[in-house]
Protein backbone atom coordinates (compact mmCIF):
# COMPACT_ATOMS: atom_id res chain seq x y z
CA UNK A 1 0.00 0.00 0.00
CA UNK A 2 1.40 3.67 -0.91
CA UNK A 3 2.04 6.05 1.69
CA UNK A 4 -0.58 8.96 0.85
CA UNK A 5 1.69 12.08 0.05
CA UNK A 6 1.08 15.27 2.15
CA UNK A 7 0.53 18.08 -0.48
CA UNK A 8 0.07 21.93 1.62
CA UNK A 9 -0.81 24.74 -0.20
CA UNK A 10 0.40 28.30 1.45
CA UNK A 11 -1.93 30.97 0.18
CA UNK A 12 -0.26 34.21 0.69
CA UNK A 13 -2.48 37.45 0.27
CA UNK A 14 -3.06 38.74 -2.75
CA UNK A 15 -3.30 35.18 -4.57
CA UNK A 16 -4.45 34.47 -7.99
CA UNK A 17 -7.41 31.80 -6.99
CA UNK A 18 -7.35 30.10 -10.53
CA UNK A 19 -3.73 28.75 -9.39
CA UNK A 20 -4.37 28.70 -5.94
CA UNK A 21 -6.79 25.59 -6.91
CA UNK A 22 -4.76 23.78 -9.18
CA UNK A 23 -2.58 21.46 -6.75
CA UNK A 24 -6.20 20.39 -5.36
CA UNK A 25 -7.47 20.13 -8.83
CA UNK A 26 -4.38 18.13 -10.35
CA UNK A 27 -3.29 16.09 -6.89
CA UNK A 28 -6.82 16.07 -6.03
CA UNK A 29 -7.62 13.48 -8.91
CA UNK A 30 -5.62 11.27 -6.87
CA UNK A 31 -7.10 10.82 -3.07
CA UNK A 32 -5.96 7.63 -2.62
CA UNK A 33 -1.94 8.52 -3.68
CA UNK A 34 -2.47 12.42 -2.08
CA UNK A 35 -3.87 14.58 0.16
CA UNK A 36 -4.49 18.04 0.03
CA UNK A 37 -4.86 20.88 2.48
CA UNK A 38 -4.37 24.56 2.22
CA UNK A 39 -3.10 26.87 4.40
CA UNK A 40 -2.64 30.65 5.57
CA UNK A 41 0.66 32.13 7.83
CA UNK A 42 -2.20 32.77 10.17
CA UNK A 43 -4.77 29.94 9.66
CA UNK A 44 -6.71 33.19 8.90
CA UNK A 45 -9.37 34.07 5.27
CA UNK A 46 -6.80 35.21 2.90
CA UNK A 47 -7.24 38.02 0.07
CA UNK A 48 -7.78 37.01 -3.53
CA UNK A 49 -6.58 39.29 -6.14
CA UNK A 50 -10.19 38.92 -6.98
CA UNK A 51 -13.33 39.83 -5.42
CA UNK A 52 -13.24 37.56 -2.89
CA UNK A 53 -11.44 36.24 0.05
CA UNK A 54 -11.16 33.12 0.76
CA UNK A 55 -11.07 30.85 4.22
CA UNK A 56 -8.49 28.19 4.35
CA UNK A 57 -8.66 25.20 6.56
CA UNK A 58 -5.12 24.97 8.22
CA UNK A 59 -2.85 27.46 10.05
CA UNK A 60 1.00 27.42 9.03
CA UNK A 61 1.52 24.52 11.56
CA UNK A 62 0.51 21.80 8.72
CA UNK A 63 3.68 23.09 6.70
CA UNK A 64 5.52 20.52 8.97
CA UNK A 65 3.85 17.71 8.09
CA UNK A 66 3.98 18.25 4.23
CA UNK A 67 5.74 16.01 1.96
CA UNK A 68 5.10 18.62 -0.65
CA UNK A 69 4.88 22.56 -0.62
CA UNK A 70 3.12 24.56 -2.79
CA UNK A 71 3.34 28.49 -3.43
CA UNK A 72 0.99 29.82 -5.80
CA UNK A 73 1.26 33.22 -7.51
CA UNK A 74 0.36 36.70 -5.88
CA UNK A 75 -0.95 39.60 -7.46
CA UNK A 76 2.41 41.62 -9.26
CA UNK A 77 1.61 44.65 -6.83
CA UNK A 78 2.46 42.89 -3.91
CA UNK A 79 5.68 41.90 -5.13
CA UNK A 80 8.76 42.62 -2.70
CA UNK A 81 12.78 41.99 -1.97
CA UNK A 82 11.06 41.43 1.56
CA UNK A 83 9.13 38.17 2.58
CA UNK A 84 5.33 39.00 2.71
CA UNK A 85 4.31 39.12 6.67
CA UNK A 86 4.47 35.57 8.23
CA UNK A 87 5.67 34.07 5.65
CA UNK A 88 9.62 33.57 7.36
CA UNK A 89 8.01 32.06 10.16
CA UNK A 90 5.86 29.51 8.33
CA UNK A 91 8.59 28.50 5.84
CA UNK A 92 10.50 27.84 8.80
CA UNK A 93 8.42 25.21 9.95
CA UNK A 94 9.18 22.94 6.89
CA UNK A 95 11.30 19.79 7.75
CA UNK A 96 14.44 19.93 5.54
CA UNK A 97 14.21 17.65 2.41
CA UNK A 98 10.56 18.46 1.95
CA UNK A 99 10.03 19.10 -2.20
CA UNK A 100 9.02 23.01 -2.37
CA UNK A 101 7.07 24.06 -5.42
CA UNK A 102 6.62 28.01 -6.63
CA UNK A 103 3.87 28.58 -9.51
CA UNK A 104 4.96 32.30 -11.36
CA UNK A 105 5.40 35.16 -8.65
CA UNK A 106 5.97 31.73 -5.99
CA UNK A 107 9.81 32.11 -7.16
CA UNK A 108 10.06 35.83 -5.47
CA UNK A 109 8.75 33.76 -2.05
CA UNK A 110 11.69 31.41 -2.61
CA UNK A 111 14.18 33.85 -3.72
CA UNK A 112 13.63 36.29 -0.65
CA UNK A 113 13.75 33.19 1.65
CA UNK A 114 17.10 32.04 -0.03
CA UNK A 115 15.74 28.99 -1.12
CA UNK A 116 17.26 29.17 -4.60
CA UNK A 117 20.23 30.47 -4.51
CA UNK A 118 22.57 29.00 -7.05
CA UNK A 119 19.92 26.78 -8.37
CA UNK A 120 18.36 26.78 -11.93
CA UNK A 121 14.56 28.60 -11.41
CA UNK A 122 12.03 30.30 -13.64
CA UNK A 123 9.48 32.68 -13.23
CA UNK A 124 6.59 34.24 -15.75
CA UNK A 125 8.33 35.95 -18.46
CA UNK A 126 6.57 39.60 -17.47
CA UNK A 127 8.77 39.66 -13.95
CA UNK A 128 11.74 37.85 -15.05
CA UNK A 129 14.05 41.54 -15.82
CA UNK A 130 12.89 42.63 -12.13
CA UNK A 131 13.60 38.60 -10.94
CA UNK A 132 17.11 39.05 -11.95
CA UNK A 133 17.92 42.14 -10.71
CA UNK A 134 17.59 41.48 -7.72
CA UNK A 135 18.09 37.71 -7.42
CA UNK A 136 21.55 37.61 -9.42
CA UNK A 137 22.98 34.41 -7.30
CA UNK A 138 20.00 32.68 -9.09
CA UNK A 139 20.21 30.84 -12.33
CA UNK A 140 16.75 32.25 -13.96
CA UNK A 141 15.69 30.90 -16.86
CA UNK A 142 12.20 33.04 -17.99
CA UNK A 143 12.23 31.06 -21.63
CA UNK A 144 10.76 27.26 -20.07
CA UNK A 145 7.75 26.77 -18.56
CA UNK A 146 9.08 24.84 -15.46
CA UNK A 147 12.44 23.92 -13.57
CA UNK A 148 13.15 21.01 -12.07
CA UNK A 149 16.01 21.15 -9.44
CA UNK A 150 14.98 18.16 -7.33
CA UNK A 151 13.76 19.20 -4.22
CA UNK A 152 13.22 22.60 -5.57
CA UNK A 153 10.72 23.16 -8.53
CA UNK A 154 9.54 26.36 -9.96
CA UNK A 155 7.10 27.20 -12.51
CA UNK A 156 6.22 30.47 -15.04
CA UNK A 157 2.58 31.99 -15.14
CA UNK A 158 -0.75 30.43 -14.66
CA UNK A 159 -1.34 27.30 -16.73
CA UNK A 160 2.43 26.16 -16.52
CA UNK A 161 1.17 25.30 -12.66
CA UNK A 162 -0.67 22.57 -14.13
CA UNK A 163 2.19 21.66 -16.21
CA UNK A 164 4.34 21.34 -13.24
CA UNK A 165 1.64 19.36 -11.22
CA UNK A 166 1.25 16.72 -13.52
CA UNK A 167 5.10 16.49 -14.11
CA UNK A 168 5.19 15.80 -9.90
CA UNK A 169 2.45 13.14 -10.64
CA UNK A 170 4.75 11.21 -13.58
CA UNK A 171 7.84 11.68 -11.46
CA UNK A 172 5.81 10.28 -8.61
CA UNK A 173 3.87 7.66 -10.23
CA UNK A 174 4.81 7.01 -14.21
CA UNK A 175 3.25 8.45 -17.23
CA UNK A 176 -0.10 6.33 -17.10
CA UNK A 177 -0.59 7.93 -13.89
CA UNK A 178 -0.16 11.21 -14.70
CA UNK A 179 -2.07 10.99 -18.30
CA UNK A 180 -5.24 9.66 -16.26
CA UNK A 181 -5.24 12.46 -14.47
CA UNK A 182 -4.73 14.70 -17.39
CA UNK A 183 -7.53 12.84 -18.85
CA UNK A 184 -9.92 13.48 -15.91
CA UNK A 185 -8.56 16.92 -15.91
CA UNK A 186 -9.76 17.49 -20.10
CA UNK A 187 -5.81 18.89 -19.82
CA UNK A 188 -2.69 18.21 -22.26
CA UNK A 189 -1.33 15.11 -20.40
CA UNK A 190 2.49 16.33 -21.43
CA UNK A 191 3.99 19.55 -22.11
CA UNK A 192 7.73 19.58 -20.73
CA UNK A 193 9.29 21.77 -18.77
CA UNK A 194 12.32 23.32 -21.54
CA UNK A 195 9.20 23.88 -23.67
CA UNK A 196 9.10 27.80 -24.02
CA UNK A 197 6.69 30.29 -22.73
CA UNK A 198 4.23 31.30 -25.22
CA UNK A 199 5.47 35.13 -25.07
CA UNK A 200 3.11 37.59 -27.57
CA UNK A 201 2.80 35.09 -29.93
CA UNK A 202 0.60 36.45 -32.49
CA UNK A 203 -2.98 33.75 -33.07
CA UNK A 204 -2.95 33.28 -36.83
CA UNK A 205 -6.43 34.42 -38.68
CA UNK A 206 -9.39 31.87 -38.78
CA UNK A 207 -8.22 31.44 -42.92
CA UNK A 208 -4.62 30.41 -41.94
CA UNK A 209 -4.41 26.70 -41.80
CA UNK A 210 -2.70 25.47 -38.62
CA UNK A 211 -1.39 21.77 -37.93
CA UNK A 212 -3.16 20.36 -35.53
CA UNK A 213 -4.56 17.90 -37.91
CA UNK A 214 -1.08 16.52 -38.67
CA UNK A 215 -0.18 16.16 -35.01
CA UNK A 216 -3.23 14.30 -34.85
CA UNK A 217 -1.87 12.17 -37.78
CA UNK A 218 1.43 12.08 -36.41
CA UNK A 219 0.25 10.52 -33.34
CA UNK A 220 -1.20 8.10 -35.06
CA UNK A 221 1.44 6.66 -37.34
CA UNK A 222 4.15 7.44 -34.81
CA UNK A 223 5.43 4.06 -35.30
CA UNK A 224 6.57 5.19 -38.83
CA UNK A 225 9.43 6.68 -39.67
CA UNK A 226 7.97 10.36 -39.55
CA UNK A 227 10.11 12.83 -41.87
CA UNK A 228 9.71 17.16 -41.25
CA UNK A 229 8.95 16.88 -45.67
CA UNK A 230 6.36 14.30 -44.56
CA UNK A 231 4.53 16.32 -41.79
CA UNK A 232 4.91 19.69 -43.71
CA UNK A 233 3.76 17.99 -46.82
CA UNK A 234 0.50 16.21 -44.99
CA UNK A 235 -0.49 19.58 -43.95
CA UNK A 236 0.37 21.45 -47.19
CA UNK A 237 2.69 23.74 -46.12
CA UNK A 238 6.24 24.53 -47.40
CA UNK A 239 9.04 23.10 -44.80
CA UNK A 240 9.83 26.35 -44.02
CA UNK A 241 6.50 27.69 -43.22
CA UNK A 242 5.40 24.08 -41.64
CA UNK A 243 8.08 24.79 -39.40
CA UNK A 244 7.39 28.59 -38.47
CA UNK A 245 3.89 27.80 -37.64
CA UNK A 246 4.52 24.53 -35.61
CA UNK A 247 6.73 26.53 -33.09
CA UNK A 248 4.07 29.53 -33.25
CA UNK A 249 1.17 26.89 -32.40
CA UNK A 250 3.18 24.07 -29.99
CA UNK A 251 6.25 26.56 -28.57
CA UNK A 252 8.73 23.68 -29.80
CA UNK A 253 10.05 22.55 -32.72
CA UNK A 254 8.82 19.40 -34.90
CA UNK A 255 11.55 17.31 -34.32
CA UNK A 256 11.32 17.75 -30.60
CA UNK A 257 7.61 16.81 -29.98
CA UNK A 258 8.08 14.07 -32.24
CA UNK A 259 10.58 12.74 -29.78
CA UNK A 260 8.37 13.64 -26.67
CA UNK A 261 5.71 11.90 -27.94
CA UNK A 262 7.51 8.53 -28.61
CA UNK A 263 9.21 8.96 -25.52
CA UNK A 264 5.57 9.76 -23.74
CA UNK A 265 3.89 6.44 -25.15
CA UNK A 266 7.06 4.65 -24.94
CA UNK A 267 6.81 5.00 -21.33
CA UNK A 268 3.29 3.91 -21.81
CA UNK A 269 3.75 0.52 -22.79
CA UNK A 270 6.89 -0.02 -20.67
CA UNK A 271 4.39 0.50 -17.46
CA UNK A 272 1.68 -2.02 -19.30
CA UNK A 273 2.71 -4.64 -21.47
CA UNK A 274 5.65 -6.86 -21.15
CA UNK A 275 6.75 -6.24 -24.28
CA UNK A 276 10.56 -6.28 -25.03
CA UNK A 277 12.59 -3.15 -25.54
CA UNK A 278 13.45 -3.10 -29.25
CA UNK A 279 9.75 -4.72 -29.94
CA UNK A 280 8.30 -0.95 -27.90
CA UNK A 281 10.92 0.95 -29.95
CA UNK A 282 9.25 -0.36 -33.48
CA UNK A 283 6.07 0.93 -32.01
CA UNK A 284 6.55 4.41 -31.24
CA UNK A 285 9.04 4.73 -34.09
CA UNK A 286 12.76 5.01 -32.62
CA UNK A 287 14.49 2.83 -34.89
CA UNK A 288 16.23 0.76 -32.58
CA UNK A 289 16.15 0.03 -28.78
CA UNK A 290 19.37 1.40 -28.47
CA UNK A 291 17.70 4.89 -29.50
CA UNK A 292 14.83 4.44 -27.15
CA UNK A 293 17.48 3.91 -24.17
CA UNK A 294 19.14 7.14 -25.05
CA UNK A 295 16.21 9.02 -25.87
CA UNK A 296 14.34 7.73 -22.52
CA UNK A 297 17.52 8.55 -20.91
CA UNK A 298 18.05 11.78 -21.88
CA UNK A 299 14.64 12.56 -20.95
CA UNK A 300 14.20 11.07 -17.44
CA UNK A 301 17.62 9.90 -16.92
CA UNK A 302 16.77 6.17 -16.45
CA UNK A 303 17.13 2.65 -18.98
CA UNK A 304 13.57 2.12 -20.09
CA UNK A 305 14.12 -1.60 -17.35
CA UNK A 306 14.25 0.80 -14.59
CA UNK A 307 11.60 2.66 -15.26
CA UNK A 308 9.76 -0.36 -15.85
CA UNK A 309 10.42 -1.64 -12.28
CA UNK A 310 9.69 1.83 -10.78
CA UNK A 311 6.72 2.65 -12.11
CA UNK A 312 5.00 -1.16 -13.46
CA UNK A 313 3.36 -1.50 -10.36
CA UNK A 314 1.68 2.37 -10.31
CA UNK A 315 0.62 2.11 -14.03
CA UNK A 316 -3.63 1.45 -13.19
CA UNK A 317 -4.91 4.14 -10.94
CA UNK A 318 -7.75 4.11 -8.86
CA UNK A 319 -11.12 5.48 -9.45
Amino acid sequence: MTAVHRVVVLALDGVYPFELGIPSRIFGALQDRYEVRTCSVDGGPVATNADFSVTVGYGPEILAAADTVVLPPFELSRISRELPPGAAEALATVRPGTRIVSICTGAFVLAAAGLLDGRPATTHWAVAGVFRSWYPTVELDPDVLFVDDGDVLTSAGAASGVDVCLHLVRRDHGAAVANHVARVCVVPPWRDGGQAQYIEHPVPPPSVNGTSATRQWAMENLHEPLTLAQLAGHARMSLRTFIRRFNEEVGTSPGRWLIQQRVSRAQHLLETTDLPVDDIAGRVGFATGTSLREHLHAAIGVSPMAYRRTFRGAAAPAG
